[in-house]
């Protein structure tokens, strides 16, 4: 996935020393108006990249996003059972977060933003195209992913039985929630997924805590993640747990629908919105202040 936080920060500053050409004042963040345009430039790359590219890594990220509930797994089967019990088990949470991210794998609560930024800044029917074109392979290819996971962790994948039943019973847990709960459930899971890509830019030498307390945050919160939320769908209805009309209906779409308007409804317009006039001209230009990136 292209990841905006490799960029060097925009200032006035040395690029070799981090100060300012007078050596006095430490290096300034970027504006609104620069990780805007750093995060509608990334989004851009990724419409525009080919099909495979799009679906491998997003299988790819898939596969990895098990990580978390592997880790969670573990915690819950080997911690007592305390009112303590669920706040150690979500420390696990953030750990397929930080391989799909940092690894640049396609994630698609990650591309709500990033897509829905050049869409907003020029709309346009080819642009919407483009955009949809982006989420509908990022989530088939992530499905993809959680679901071969989910059929290996039934399957015999794990083969402690002690920590499969660990991610059985914490994959549990969203089966409490109807419909439209989950689709309400998972709306702030997508605002603050689309946050990380939003701040990771500006994070630099931090993107590994604003990724870890951020989705730690969504794990404690107990949030509708559609793609962690699929994998442990999956593992439930391949080891005989639930259907897969309940599977599909019942738990993935109602996530996906909600982290959708976290991200892309309530996120990604509000992001724009705040610079909005600085970002276009009278004209409907693209301003050409600074950028994160050179």
């Amino acid at each position: 996935m292209t990841n905006a936080s490799d960029a060097p920060p925009a200032t006035d500053a040395d690029p070799a020393t981090g100060e300012d050409p007078e050596g006095s004042l430490p290096a300034a963040a970027p504006s609104a108006v620069a990780l805007h345009r750093t995060v509608r430039q990334a989004g851009q790359e990724e419409i525009e990249r080919p099909f495979w590219a799009l679906a491998w890594s997003g299988i790819a990220a898939g596969i990895a996003i098990n990580t978390s509930l592997v880790a969670e797994g573990m915690l819950h089967a080997r911690l007592p059972d305390a009112p303590w019990r669920e706040a150690v088990v979500a420390l696990g949470y953030p750990i397929g977060f930080l391989l799909v991210i940092l690894g640049r794998l396609q994630l698609f609560t990650e591309s709500t933003v990033t897509a829905m930024l050049p869409l907003v800044t020029a709309p346009s029917r080819a642009a919407l195209g483009k955009t949809i074109r982006l989420w509908g392979i990022v989530i088939a290819a992530n499905l993809v992913g959680t679901g071969i996971a989910g059929a290996g962790t039934a399957w015999g994948l794990i083969v402690d039985p002690m920590l499969k039943q660990g991610m059985v019973e914490v994959s549990l847990k969203i089966t409490t929630l109807g419909f439209g709960a989950t689709v309400v459930n998972a709306v702030p899971a997508g605002f603050l997924i689309a946050m990380i890509a939003w701040i990771l830019p500006n994070a630099r030498t931090q993107s590994f805590w604003v990724i870890f307390l951020i989705t730690y945050i969504v794990a404690l919160g107990g949030f509708s993640h559609s793609i962690v939320g699929s994998d442990e769908a999956f593992l439930l209805l391949f080891d005989g747990h639930v259907g897969v009309a309940e599977a599909f209906g019942g738990l993935i779409l109602p996530a996906l629908i909600g982290n959708l308007a976290g991200g892309a409804g309530l996120f990604a317009l509000l992001a724009h919105a705040q610079v909005r006039s600085d970002v276009t001209d009278g004209h409907g230009q693209e301003d050409a202040g600074e950028d994160v990136a050179p």
